[in-house]
Parts: C-alpha cells; structure tokens; sequence
C-alpha cells in the first residue's frame, strides 16, 4: 500500500506525565510532520466518535435551517440589529460556502463589555439553536480546545521549555480560538481557477492564522496540501477515526519559520460537504515575540497583541472583510 504524504499519528499515548521525556516518539513524530509537512492526522485524540456524531448533526441542522433563522447570528454586516462583527453567520455569495464561527462559550457579556475593542465577542446561540445543540457545541469545544492545547504544550516541550508556559498564551475567557461550522453547497460552478495549476477550487489557496488548526472533515474529502519544496499538491484522505492538524501563521512566527504554515485549498466538487475547524488561537492580548520559544525567558511585554496580529493576517479572507 503507497505511504500517504500526510502521516498518521496515534497520540493515544500522550499525556502531560510523559511530554517531557526525551525518549517520547510521538513528540518526535509530531515534531517531524510540522516541520516536514505542517499538516498531519491524529487517531487516539480522545474525542468520541459520538461527540463527533453529534456536532456534525449540529452543524447540518443549523445549515438546513431557514434563511431567516440563520441570519439571525449573522454579523452586522448582514444584520444590522447585532453587534457582532467577527463571530457568527456568514452567506455562501459571500465566497461559496456558509460557515458559522463561535467563540469561547465561557465568555460572558460583561467580560465582553470591557473588552469591547477586540475581537472577544458573545454569539447568542439561543436565537438559532435549541438548548440541545448548545450543549453539544460547549462540550466539543471544550474538548478540542483542551486537545490542541496538548499538541501546544507538545511543541514547547520540544523547545525545552516548561509546558506549563502555554498559561502565558491561553486562558480560556481571553481565547479568539474559534469553533468554525463550514458548509459547501452544491458548487454549479467554482470560486476561482488556480493559477497554478489550472485546477477548479471550492475554496482559495491559504494559510491559517492561528496555532493550530484541528479539522473534522467528512467523507466527501477534497482537502489538499502543497509540498512546500516540491509545489506538488496531495490529498488529505478520509480517515473516520482521524481529525486533521495543521500549522498555522502564529506558531510560524513563534517559532521563527520552524514551523511553518502550508498551503491548501479544497478541490471545487458538485456534491455537498461540511467540515468543522477548530482555530486554536491565543489569548487576545497575548504579546507576540519570539522570545516565547527561544532561548531567552519569554518577555511579556514585548511584541504586538495577538488581537492585532490576528486582524492582519485575516485581511486576506473575503468572509472578513467586514
């Protein structure tokens, strides 16, 4: 059977009582994929498949939902009754696909108050969704988030460094991590032809912004990476029991370009498809430098906010121009 240029990794093993030891291999695994690669797939991440189940059937009942209960949650862009301008619904004229972002649920409306020129926003989820549904998007949430910020502490593991060192950079009521719903409805024709390539794409070539991007993606696939040094593009196979992992900008610059952010798009594809990211991001006024893997003690007043480097990098997305 051919090897996949997207490695699996079974992280079952790892926990905070072994992620120092020098002897780990899934560390060295890790390591290998987001420098080689900067894409690869977890099994053992110790979500259930039925949490999984769940939030998938979430997401489909909100897109299958009324158009007018949908805009509901829209940004004031589309709503001019919501405050919202980074959370929320987005339309599929807009770039092809509907997508829903959600904050931190732990976020409260006072807490958002005093923080009113950043990016912290509450999405009152109750306009749109039943109780039940909240329920299901809090616990994956939490549970996605508490798994990429294992794989964080992995990554300051390996630049000998105390784990307990991610406190500096995530705190959960400050988090712009972002829970996305994605929605490909049936394409009759793609957003854009790759230049490159000369292939029909369902979303442009990007990077992501953030840490980590965790993905749940469905059996319709489509999803491909670029070989950094090679320009060649692969796939991103279905795995059922996988979620897929990719680098982002933030740890890119963290790491001084040792880990980099890779290209990928999604192929343009007829048929439906959903896929639900998690965008682990920092604390929103986390100071940015590169002090916080190098050698020196990380210097917490140097850099910018994490809030601006965030709103830079997301120029680049039509769904935010807003």
């Amino acid at each position: 059977m051919k090897k996949s240029y997207i490695p699996t990794i079974n992280i079952s093993k790892l926990n905070l009582e072994n992620i120092n030891s020098k002897n780990n291999v899934i560390l060295k695994q890790i390591q290998k994929a987001c420098i080689d690669v900067g894409f690869f797939q977890i099994v053992g991440h110790g979500i259930e498949k039925n949490l999984i189940k769940k939030i998938t059937k979430t997401a489909h009942i909100f897109f299958n939902s009324k158009i007018k209960k949908k805009y509901k949650l829209a940004p004031k862009k589309w709503n001019k009754f919501n405050r919202n301008v980074y959370r929320g619904y987005f339309p599929s004229d807009v770039n092809g696909k509907e997508g829903l972002d959600i904050g931190d649920p732990r976020i409260s409306s006072l807490f958002v108050k005093k923080n009113k020129r950043t990016k912290i926003e509450k999405l009152n989820l109750s306009k749109s969704l039943n109780k039940n549904s909240i329920q299901i998007i809090n616990k994956y949430y939490s549970e996605i988030f508490n798994l990429s910020e294992l794989l964080f502490k992995t990554i300051i593991s390996l630049s000998k460094k105390n784990h307990e060192l991610s406190k500096s950079a995530f705190q959960r009521v400050k988090t712009l991590s972002t829970l996305r719903f994605n929605y490909y409805p049936k394409q009759e024709k793609p957003i854009e032809i790759s230049k490159e390539d000369g292939v029909a794409l369902g979303c442009e070539t990007h990077v992501d912004s953030g840490i980590f991007t965790v993905l749940y993606q469905d059996r319709k696939g489509g999803l491909q990476v670029q070989n950094r040094r090679t320009k060649k593009w692969y796939n991103v196979p279905f795995n059922k029991n996988a979620l897929v992992v990719n680098t982002g900008l933030a740890l890119e610059y963290l790491t001084n370009g040792k880990y980099k952010a890779t290209n990928h798009r999604v192929l343009w594809n007829k048929s439906k498809r959903l896929s639900i990211p998690f965008f682990f991001e920092p604390s929103f006024d986390f100071k940015m430098n590169k002090t916080f893997f190098g050698n020196k003690k990380y210097n917490k007043s140097l850099g910018i906010n994490y809030d601006n480097f965030l709103k830079n990098s997301l120029k680049k997305f039509v769904e935010y121009n807003r």
